[in-house]
């Protein structure tokens, strides 16, 4: 049954007051001047929830930005029901992205004078458009036009502006209304519901959420809210699961307009509520000014992506642009800074992982640095007094993931790969923050250490994967598995048990166990770890710190050597793990991606880097349809479609091709860029989405959708090679 609701007598007058009347029947062109115009649906971000819970993977692409933890799509042509709003939205629920509702604040507009009502369903001429940072809904109506933009303000509030032109000769007076309806949130078992219930407030309509802790499924607490305010009060009546709001009679003069401004907010905390409410007032106040720092600030970011001259590549830098900017996420529980999380498209990967964060701020800084920044320090806001930097941080720290554990999502069992100081010195060459390197300088020397005290079993200089001492760390089997996890590549060919991986105890000189080894020393790590040097080396002199540097420089050079000598294998002409007792190359385990890496970090001698050049092109190894799978072809184990075992994960691409230009093969690394970019299922094809890794053979797009490494290193392939 419709809801009968009563608007307070003076909404009208406040409303008037509040609008904005322009004296052209156009609104401000800007696609003269605007970059952001040129680049319209390069995803398609369209589409109407189904149910509250997503699958695992998002079945509709997410439009978020300012690091909010919400997110907006637009409706596809044929969902007439929806039109006039914007649908969802999606909220993650702390840690688990839900939709609250298929379209929760959706306009329809009443003929004042016979009561009819405005079919937005009937319009044959609109347009729905995704703009870098802006959603577009225009409707072309007989009498009037409707128009309806929705961009981020703040990193808790989207703005919705809606414009009304009156396109007759005479004054056209209309009643405006909006509607929501709330999806049933039912548990991933559907065994309980979660009840979050409407309520009016001063000036809009809220959601409130429950206290929950759902295993697997949601976190919720009653201080969390999303609610729409309107720039003036309005009474709401609702049932607790939708809502009206109806205004008076509003009158636009002929070949005027009429624009109203509401403000789109979810908040977790009760404080985080209370700043942004005083946020909201001055949006409301004065909207032209958060539109505009919208404007600046994308066409800054679009300005220092698409530097380059070649143009042929601009749409999928764009896109790149797009997926990391929607995956940006601001402070919020125990993530204290911005960050850039993995997917916000893919259920378990609202959390912040550390060698993400490293990659991906290397491509942000390009755009974005103050966020580049702020990625990697957010990994180590957590770096424990030993100096290991933990694998992921969540919204919660002491959450749970799997039934009776706590922390499950901050997995305490592993590092990741040391790409820290890489990531430090490329935020600087491209910001020349000298104050950056030297807050993080501590922080990276710190973390360096840690690997040979905790990962160096043998004491020799060269460490390895391993794990943390943790619960989850209790048996040989587990350990491995976060070695492996350690590495990055989860389930990599080389980490197979039945090839003989080992659990060595670390002990330090008191006798006590501080960690876990495997009985290998990995080639990709101890190649990380030398170029950690060569940064770290780079980072001491700009510091004045000369004694580091020449120390750093020694060591260097020591790893340089030993992985000359004992990893690389004369008779198959190729970078290997190499056992920790016999320091042989560990070849029966074949070919992986990660032979490259000595290339990239410039530890390769001539010679060798010619002859693992020579099968990098090798179209029966790594030279596939899309170069550089993370198991040679010619790998028994070959899978190419099974996560590290195949597939091309662009992170791994990049740095084998700056491998081939670090060593002098720069044509080599041109063509390989340009095979990867081009052959990736949807890289260059507007609407398509960047996914986490890729089949080598024919380019199809595998796992999650709208991934950020990818799309940074997408970012750097293109800035670096082909403009």
């Amino acid at each position: 049954m419709r809801l009968a609701i009563e608007i307070i007598a003076k909404l009208f007058g406040c409303l008037f007051i509040l609008s904005i009347m322009v004296g052209c029947s156009k609104k401000p062109s800007l696609e003269t001047k605007n970059i952001r115009y040129q680049f319209r649906d390069i995803i398609d971000v369209k589409g109407i929830p189904k149910k509250a819970v997503p699958d695992t993977n998002l079945e509709i692409n997410p439009f978020s930005d300012m690091g909010a933890w919400h997110a907006y799509h637009l409706p596809e042509i044929d969902d007439k029901k929806y039109y006039g709003g914007f649908t969802g939205p999606l909220y993650i629920a702390q840690e688990y992205g839900r939709w609250l509702s298929k379209s929760f604040n959706r306009i329809k507009i009443h003929n004042s004078q016979n009561g009819e009502e405005v079919k937005l369903a009937d319009c044959e001429d609109l347009d729905l458009v995704y703009y870098p940072g802006l959603l577009v809904q225009r409707y072309n109506m007989k009498d009037l036009v409707l128009n309806l933009e929705l961009r981020f303000v703040t990193n808790r509030t989207a703005l919705v502006t809606t414009r009304i032109q009156n396109k007759t000769n005479k004054d056209l007076n209309l009643k405006l209304s909006w509607d929501g309806e709330l999806l049933e949130h039912s548990s991933i078992n559907d065994s309980k519901t979660l009840d979050i219930k409407l309520e009016a407030s001063k000036n809009g309509i809220r959601v409130k959420f429950p206290d929950v802790n759902w295993t697997w499924d949601a976190f919720t607490s009653s201080e969390m809210e999303y609610e729409v305010t309107y720039p003036c009060e309005v009474e709401v009546e609702t049932d607790g699961k939708k809502y009206i709001i109806e205004t008076d009679e509003i009158s636009i003069k002929p070949e005027k307009e009429y624009t109203i401004n509401t403000a789109n907010t979810y908040t977790f905390t009760k404080d985080e509520k209370d700043r942004e409410s005083e946020k909201i007032a001055n949006i409301l106040k004065n909207p032209t000014e958060y539109i505009k720092d919208n404007e600046i600030r994308w066409e800054e970011y679009l300005k220092n992506a698409l530097k380059g001259e070649n143009r042929d590549y601009d749409r999928l830098i764009v896109k790149t642009v797009e997926t990391l900017i929607t995956n940006w996420r601001s402070p919020a529980g125990a993530i204290k800074r911005d960050g850039i999380t993995p997917s916000i498209s893919y259920k378990w990967f609202n959390g912040v992982w550390a060698w993400d964060s490293w990659k991906q701020a290397v491509a942000v800084t390009s755009f974005a640095p103050e966020l580049a920044k702020d990625s990697i320090r957010a990994i180590f806001d957590y770096q424990r007094d030993d100096g290991m930097v933990i694998d992921a941080i969540f919204y919660n720290k002491n959450g749970y993931n799997y039934p009776g554990e706590k922390g499950g999502n901050w997995n305490e069992r592993n590092s990741k790969p040391p790409l820290a100081a890489w990531a430090v010195w490329e935020v600087y060459e491209s910001s020349g923050d000298k104050a950056f390197l030297e807050e993080m300088y501590p922080k990276l020397v710190k973390y360096h250490n840690w690997w040979y005290i905790a990962r160096d079993n043998d004491k020799n200089g060269i460490a390895e994967y391993g794990g943390s001492v943790d619960p989850l760390n209790s048996e040989e089997e587990e350990i491995i598995r976060a070695a492996a996890w350690e590495s990055g590549m989860d389930n990599a060919v080389r980490f197979d048990i039945d090839y003989g991986v080992r659990v060595l105890d670390n002990i330090n000189e008191d006798g006590k166990l501080i960690g876990y080894s495997i009985n290998q020393e990995s080639v990709d790590l101890n190649s990380y770890l030398y170029a950690e040097k060569r940064y770290l080396e780079r980072i001491a002199e700009v510091l004045n710190k000369n004694s580091e540097a020449n120390k750093y420089e020694k060591e260097a050079e020591y790893v340089k050597y030993f992985i000359q000598m004992n990893m690389f294998d004369e008779e198959t002409g190729f970078f290997y793990d190499v056992d920790i007792s016999t320091k042989e190359p560990l070849v029966n385990r074949g070919k992986g991606i990660e032979g490259a890496i000595p290339l990239w970090a410039e530890a390769a001698s001539k010679k060798q880097a010619e002859i693992v050049k020579d099968i990098l092109v090798d179209e029966t190894k790594f030279n596939t349809k899309v170069p550089f799978p993370t198991a040679s072809k010619d790998n028994e184990r070959y899978e190419p479609k099974r996560y590290w075992r195949g597939p091309v994960w662009l992170d791994q691409a990049y740095f084998a091709v700056k491998g081939l230009k670090n060593n002098g093969y720069e044509d080599e690394a041109k063509k390989l860029a340009k095979k990867i970019v081009e052959n990736i299922q949807g890289g260059m094809v507007d609407g398509e989405v960047i996914r986490e890794n890729y089949n080598p053979e024919n380019g199809e797009g595998l796992h999650c959708t709208n991934f950020s490494w990818s799309a940074g290193m997408l970012l750097l392939l293109c800035m670096e090679y082909l403009i």
